[in-house]
C-alpha cells in the first residue's frame, strides 16, 4: 500500500463479529477464559486490548515497521525505551530537545546510574568522537523542537553501527510524522512519537508511541509496556486511530500553510531570525531535502527586539493563534518555550543552544492561510 493508503487501512480488518468497518471501544479491563490460560488472545487490558491492538498495528504500518506501541503519553513512551538500560550505560543525544525530554533524562534517569551527553547533531563526529563501549544509545530528534535542528539520521545511523551495530538508534519522529519522514527506513532501530501531536491531530488526547521492526526488541519493549502498565487507554486508541486516517491531508495543509508562514516571516521587518527547515537559508536545508518529503507545518522565529515583554505582546494578541502548549492538532497555536515547553531547562543550557526571550514557536494548523497571515501581520504590528 502507498502512504495514503496505509493511514486508512494499515493494519486493519473489519471487525468479526459485526462486519463494523471501525474497531470497537473494548471498554473492559478483562476477558472470560474457557479454562486457565484458554483465551481468545486477550486475558487483561494492561497487556493487550484490541482497540489498541487495533492502532498499534496502524502505527506499525505508516511507519513500515512491524510492531507499534500505544502508551499513556509520549514520555511514557521515552521512559519505556530508557528501561531498557542498566546504571552505567551511556546516551548520547541532541542538544536541543524538547523541554520534558531533557527533564525526563536529567532529573530521572541520570541519578539512575545513566549517563547523557548533550551534542550539536549537525557534525557526526560530534556523536562518533563520544562512543565508547559504554553507549547504549543515541537518541535523536529531527526537526528539533523548538529550533527545527535537522539530523541526518542514515549518516549517523551508519557511522554509530559501524562502530558498534548494537548500539540503538532511537529517533523522535513527533514534527514530522511518517507522512514525511521513515526513520526505520533510514536505519534507525526505535522510532518514538508523541502521539498527543499530529498522529491524534485533534487536540483530544494525550499518548506515545513507539515502532520497531526488530522482532527481539519489540518483545523487550512489550514486557517492559506490559509490566510497567503505562499503556494508552481504549477511548484515547479509538480517537487516536480515527486521527491517523486523516494524516496525509492535514500534513499536506499543514506543509503548504507552514512554508507560506515561514516566508512571510523571514521577510517582516520586525523578524530577526526564522527557523524552518524548507527555507533554503536553514543551514540544513539540503539534508531536510535529502530525508523528507516535505518540511512540515513547525515554524519558530525570533523578534528583533529581544526583550521578553516584545514576545508577550505578539503572544498575548493573536487572535487565530491560541496561545498554548502543544502542536500538531488542527488549529494553530502559538507558544514561548522559555516560559512554556522549554521552562525546565536551566537558562544557561537555553541560552548555550539559542532558546531566548525573543524566541516564538508556531504550530502551523490548517486554517485559511489569508486568515494566518492576518492574525500575524496584525499581533506584530504591536510588538
Amino acid at each position: 500500500m502507498k502512504f495514503n493508503t496505509k493511514t486508512i487501512h494499515g493494519g486493519q480488518q473489519h471487525e468479526p463479529a459485526t462486519g463494523a468497518v471501525m474497531p470497537p471501544i473494548y471498554q473492559t479491563s478483562t476477558y472470560a477464559q474457557s479454562s486457565p490460560g484458554q483465551h481468545k488472545g486477550y486475558e487483561y487490558s494492561r497487556a493487550a486490548n484490541p482497540t489498541r491492538t487495533a492502532l498499534e498495528n496502524n502505527f506499525a504500518a505508516i511507519e513500515n515497521g512491524t510492531h507499534g506501541f500505544a502508551f499513556s503519553s509520549g514520555l511514557s513512551a521515552i521512559d519505556c525505551v530508557l528501561r531498557m538500560l542498566n546504571p552505567g550505560d551511556e546516551v548520547i543525544a541532541g542538544d536541543d530537545l524538547y523541554g520534558g525530554t531533557y527533564r525526563m533524562f536529567t532529573k530521572m534517569f541520570q541519578k539512575y546510574g545513566l549517563k547523557f551527553h548533550f551534542v550539536d547533531m549537525n557534525s557526526v563526529e560530534n556523536i562518533t568522537n563520544l562512543v565508547s563501549d559504554k553507549t547504549k544509545l543515541i537518541w535523536l530528534e529531527t526537526p528539533t523542537n523548538p529550533l527545527m535542528k535537522i539530523a541526518d539520521i542514515e549518516a549517523i545511523t551508519n557511522a554509530v553501527k559501524a562502530i558498534n551495530s548494537t548500539i540503538l538508534v532511537t529517533v523522535d519522529n513527533t514534527f514530522a510524522t511518517p507522512y514525511l519522514q521513515r526513520p526505520l527506513d533510514l536505519g534507525a532501530d526505535i522510532v518514538m512519537h508523541s502521539a498527543t501531536k499530529y498522529l491524534g491531530g485533534h487536540s483530544d488526547l494525550v499518548m506515545g508511541a513507539l515502532m520497531v521492526k526488530d522482532e527481539k526488541l519489540a518483545e523487550e519493549l512489550h514486557f517492559i509496556q506490559f509490566a510497567g502498565g503505562a499503556v494508552a487507554g481504549p477511548m484515547d486508541s479509538f480517537l487516536a486511530l480515527r486521527g491517523v486516517k486523516t494524516l496525509h491531508i492535514r500534513m499536506q495543509r499543514h506543509c503548504e500553510n507552514g512554508r507560506a508562514v515561514a516566508k512571510y516571516l523571514e521577510n517582516h521587518s520586525k523578524v530577526k531570525e526564522v527557523f524552518y527547515p524548507g527555507l533554503e537559508s536553514h543551514p540544513n536545508y539540503e539534508i531536510a531535502k535529502k530525508q523528507m518529503d516535505d518540511f512540515g507545518g513547525m515554524v519558530s522565529f525570533r523578534l528583533h527586539d529581544e526583550s521578553q515583554q516584545a514576545a508577550f505582546t505578539f503572544l498575548e494578541n493573536t487572535k487565530v493563534f491560541t496561545l498554548a502548549e502543544s502542536l500538531g492538532g488542527v488549529e494553530s497555536l502559538v507558544n514561548h518555550p522559555t516560559t512554556m515547553t522549554h521552562a525546565s531547562i536551566p537558562e544557561p543550557e537555553r541560552l548555550k543552544i539559542g532558546i531566548t526571550d525573543s524566541l516564538i514557536r508556531l504550530s502551523v494548523g490548517i486554517e485559511d492561510i489569508d486568515d494566518l497571515l492576518k492574525d500575524l501581520t496584525q499581533a506584530l504590528d504591536r510588538v
